[in-house]
């Protein structure tokens, strides 16, 4: 399978030194212990009812997920449930006249960069619109909502006219020069936008996609609310498309944290989701007959992230080949089964002893695809595989075929199983990825706030606490760390961000996957 992604942040570390080269050994044990695979046809499986009986394991991880976002909030606080966190970041935006306060902090560090904050809000959208029923059924689905509202405030006031978007809010370099809270942060948050003369199609398209998809989301819940975000995500589209060119190419210090390797992915998921957002058939034809060919990149799975949505793009447009769309042309519908033969792609790449499995696994069972935040491709593949399974599933679809063996929606499944068990501690090290949940976790988080004592008055310079080896005194919880290198090793040392610092937008994903795994049920036929 082909990958943009590259390294996301962007402060130079020593990186701890471990073996990343899988045996052939180990590959033949991955076979194996996966099991499923068939090599004649299989039947279809019963429709699944309801949400039933709640996981306790997953639901637990999940309410304890969704609290990363908590700690990740900037701005007022409403009703805010951690004990160290207090109001920051208060003035952002006030250069500009823009209130833009909210949103979330990127990782360990305190930008506010749009490009992957946007990504965070798409598919935790995407997450509530499969799987609201077993978020309410778990009791998480009130704080899902908050986090995402939070994020998409932050992007409406950053959009305040047509063709004009914040894209970042602080300036990197100087962050990345102080170790302090954010709560008591002063050096100065310079803003950063693109427009017609600085174009930035990828960061627009992506934040029309977040707000095209809550759009979605708010639409029975506040539908003023939902109106206005999709005339933001309609206008921002248009931007994106008409004014053609990367963000990174714009500013290139961007290069550095979020390089963004291409715009026509985003165009894609933007019109899929303007798409079920609106019903429109210009923006079906934009994705299949207009651009599919000459964006889509039919035929070759890539790797689902913040800067290649085209995997993503193929399992929600094979939603609708799955179920039908309405007024659909020929074209329209080759194009159609055309992503979904490439989401099949991605599927069969997935499934440990399918004839076109990736070798890029850890012995204990991990995809691994980079040494930097290892888990986010993991947490990605395995949301995809269990929203795709789930579709099977509701579609009486009985299997895929992989090179001439089928495998069902459960071998589908029992892969996105395989992920979340590996996150959850059930892997080499017995240590849970996730902060706060089990009894094993890391407690040396790249985090400035989780590493600095609430009362400490530490001015920009508190590098005292980056360097310490003793754990964070403040818990990170719900944080989803970088995740271990490929012999499954993990270093929880704070100075080892490779590993151990954490990110929003993993825990978008990982929030769907575990809402997908939390309890059985069909999936929405339609969005709306």
């Amino acid at each position: 399978m082909g990958s943009k992604t590259k390294g996301c942040c962007g402060w130079l570390i020593v990186a701890l030194v471990a073996s990343l080269v899988a045996t052939a050994a180990v590959v033949a044990i991955m076979k194996k212990k996966a099991g499923g695979g068939s090599g004649r046809k299989l039947k279809p499986l019963p429709v699944p009812g309801p949400p039933g009986a709640i996981d306790s394991k997953y639901g637990d991880a999940l309410g304890v997920a969704l609290q990363f976002f908590q700690v990740q909030k900037a701005g007022k606080l409403e009703n805010n449930q951690i004990p160290w966190r207090g109001d920051s970041a208060l003035d952002d935006g006030k250069p500009a006249g823009l209130d833009l306060s909210k949103g979330m902090y990127d990782a360990g560090d305190h930008i506010k960069f749009s490009f992957p904050m946007a990504f965070t809000a798409t598919v935790l959208s995407w997450s509530i619109l499969e799987y609201g029923d077993q978020m309410s059924a778990a009791k998480q689905l009130d704080p899902a909502l908050d986090a995402l509202r939070w994020i998409t405030d932050f992007l409406v006031n950053a959009h305040p006219s047509d063709n004009v978007f914040y894209i970042q809010v602080g300036d990197p370099d100087l962050d990345h020069n102080c170790w302090e809270r954010p709560e008591t942060m002063s050096e100065k948050r310079p803003l950063t936008q693109i427009n017609t003369k600085s174009p930035g199609s990828d960061v627009a398209a992506e934040a029309a996609a977040a707000m095209a998809s809550a759009s979605i989301v708010f639409k029975s819940r506040d539908t003023t609310y939902s109106d206005s975000l999709l005339q933001h995500a309609q206008k921002l589209f248009t931007f994106a498309d008409t004014y053609k060119g990367l963000a990174s190419d714009t500013y290139p210090k961007l290069q550095n944290y979020y390089n963004s390797t291409g715009y026509q992915d985003e165009l894609l998921w933007a019109a899929s989701w303007l798409y079920h957002a609106t019903g429109d058939q210009t923006y079906l034809s934009y994705v299949t007959v207009e651009n599919g060919k000459a964006f889509a990149d039919w035929g070759r799975p890539t790797w689902f992230s913040w800067d290649d949505k085209l995997a993503g793009t193929q399992v929600l447009l094979s939603r609708l080949n799955f179920f039908g769309s309405k007024q659909t042309s020929n074209a329209e519908n080759m194009g159609l089964k055309m992503y979904r033969d490439t989401a099949e792609a991605v599927i069969c790449g997935l499934l440990p002893d399918s004839p076109s499995a990736t070798a890029s696994r850890t012995g204990g069972g991990l995809v691994w695809i980079s040494g930097w935040n290892s888990l986010q491709h993991a947490t990605n593949a395995a949301f995809l595989a269990v929203v795709y399974s789930d579709y099977m599933l509701t579609s009486q679809t009985a299997a895929v075929q992989c090179s001439g063996k089928y495998y069902s929606p459960t071998d589908i499944r029992n892969f996105a199983i395989s992920q979340a068990n590996y996150i959850l501690g059930d892997n080499p090290m017995k240590l849970s990825y996730l902060v706060g949940y089990g009894s094993s976790y890391p407690q040396q988080v790249h985090h400035r706030g989780a590493s600095i004592p609430a009362d400490a008055k530490t001015g920009c310079k508190g590098f005292q606490y980056l360097h310490s080896t003793s754990p964070n005194p403040n818990v990170a919880m719900g944080a989803l760390v970088g995740g271990p290198f490929q012999n499954d090793t993990f270093v929880d040392s704070r100075d080892n961000a490779v590993q151990t610092e954490s990110s929003t937008y993993n825990s978008g994903t990982l929030v769907g996957l575990l809402s997908g795994l939390v309890t059985t049920s069909s999936v929405a036929q339609s969005f709306t």
